[in-house]
Parts: structure tokens; sequence; C-alpha cells
């Protein structure tokens, strides 16, 4: 089965924002006010095509998202033929918020000297997705990959290595101001 792109957002939203266990409707007194998601660079025009073309993607589609307590993405989702398909957003989300949650699989890492961590988000598919955040001012770099066993080109391919190999390239065209 294949998630759409709308279901894919709405899982890591509620993945990241986690439930008040408590059942109530207020707030949790841990709930602040978030910044909107970091602007200063846009995956979906700033990501040169011969990155996009190093990695077979394309039919580029818009995917912004917000979701529960100001959480909010902003970005586009690339594809391959019979291959992965990948979500590349900027993100209010940070890398500690992502650490905070202690999500299977999590591995910190440093990409271009940016704080980085790698999860497996998605309990019911853990070898199937990826999501790969990386720090940037007001938030997070965010690449979820999607990466179905049933797909020719990739699917026998670890997806959090072809997640990172992605992020690699991305975060290598990032300005680093930010």
């Amino acid at each position: 089965m294949r998630f759409g792109t709308a279901a894919l957002a709405a899982l890591t939203v509620l993945a990241i924002a986690g439930c008040d266990s408590s059942g109530g409707s207020e707030a949790s007194p841990t709930t602040t006010t978030l910044p909107s998601a970091p602007t200063a660079f846009d995956p979906c025009a700033d990501i040169p095509q011969g990155v996009l073309d190093s990695e077979g993607l394309r039919a580029k589609t818009k995917n912004d998202n917000n979701g529960a307590d100001g959480l909010q993405w902003r970005g586009c989702v690339w594809s391959q033929v019979d291959g992965y398909s990948a979500t590349i957003a900027t993100t209010n989300v940070t890398v500690d918020m992502v650490r905070a949650r202690k999500f299977p699989d999590s591995r910190d890492f440093t990409l271009a000297g940016r704080s980085a961590i790698s999860t497996r988000k998605d309990t019911e598919r853990p070898s199937e997705q990826c999501n790969v955040n990386v720090q940037i001012s007001g938030g997070s770099l965010e690449i979820l990959l999607t990466n179905p066993s049933s797909r020719k080109k990739t699917g026998s391919l670890d997806s959090c290595a072809l997640a990172t190999t992605l992020t690699e390239k991305v975060v290598g065209v990032l300005p680093a101001d930010i």
C-alpha cells in the first residue's frame, strides 16, 4: 500500500507533535509558541537541478503543511521512476525537538558542520521510511524519504542510507549563514 504525500505529512505531524495523554483539551504545560518555518532556503526553488538529476528525482509537487501547536513544513516532494520519493522541506521543528522524541533507530551525526539526526518514525514500516533533520537557523531542513520494498530501482536499499546521501547533497548547497 502506498501513502499519499498528505498522509505521510500527517503521520509526521502526529509523530512529532505527540498527544496529550491526559485526554484534556487544554494545552500541555510544555507548549510553546514556535516561530514560522525558516524561509531563507526554499527547497522547491533553491535545490539546483544538478542535485535532483544526480538522484534521478523529478515530478516536483509543492507540499506545505501546518501541524498541531504551530509546527510547519514548507517544501516539495520529488520522486524517482520506480524508486523512492522524497519530501524536502524547511520546518520549525529543530533537531533537538526530534531528538527529545526518542524515535526508533535515531542516529545523531554531523553534516557540513551542522547537527543532524536520522530517525525511523513509521513504526509499521520502519525499513521503508527515514527522516533526516539537519539544523538550520530557526529550525531544520527535513528530508522524509519513502522507499517501498516494491520499488524495483531502490526497494532493496536501506532508506536511511538513501536519505543520508540525498541530505548530504542538499546540505552541500545550503548557504552557510542559515
